[in-house]
């Protein structure tokens, strides 16, 4: 089962990664500062408590405990997005990825961190995975969800 949903992600990630010729990205909106490494994220998740809300906008869930909104590029994903978010406290720690792709391709980043903007949440972060959640996350053995 574990293999499987691996295998699925490959595709996806792909998939969409030959499939984006949309025009170039918005210019970066999120700083350096919102951006959250991966091993501090995991250990975070190991640790069990004051855990962050952790929120996919890619094309699934596989980190533990985290909420997948769907893709944050197509209307219904921002909609579930923004419908998860509307009972959180605007101080809420929140991560959001996707890892579909690399930053520069990803659509799914960019309308994400607008979202969070636009409904004035003060402490979000951007969980940094340059290549993809293949190579900055699986293959670093950090926490996967269990497959349901």
């Amino acid at each position: 089962m574990k293999k499987r949903l691996l295998i699925k992600l490959i595709i996806v990630m792909a998939v969409m990664f030959f499939v984006n010729n949309s025009p170039a990205q918005k210019p970066v909106n999120w700083t350096s500062n919102q951006l959250m490494e991966p091993s501090t994220l995991a250990g975070e998740i190991n640790a069990k408590k004051d855990a962050p809300v952790i929120i996919s906008v890619g094309p699934g869930a596989v980190i533990p405990n985290s909420v997948d909104a769907g893709m944050a590029s197509e209307t219904a994903g921002l909609d579930s997005l923004k419908a998860y978010l509307t009972d959180l406290p605007k101080d809420r720690k929140i991560v959001i990825y996707c890892g579909c792709c690399p930053f520069e391709h990803c659509p799914n980043v960019r309308p994400a961190i607008n979202v969070l903007k636009e409904m004035n949440f003060t402490n979000y972060y951007l969980l940094d995975l340059p290549d993809n959640i293949k190579k900055d996350w699986i293959d670093k053995g950090y926490p996967m969800a269990k497959p349901e």
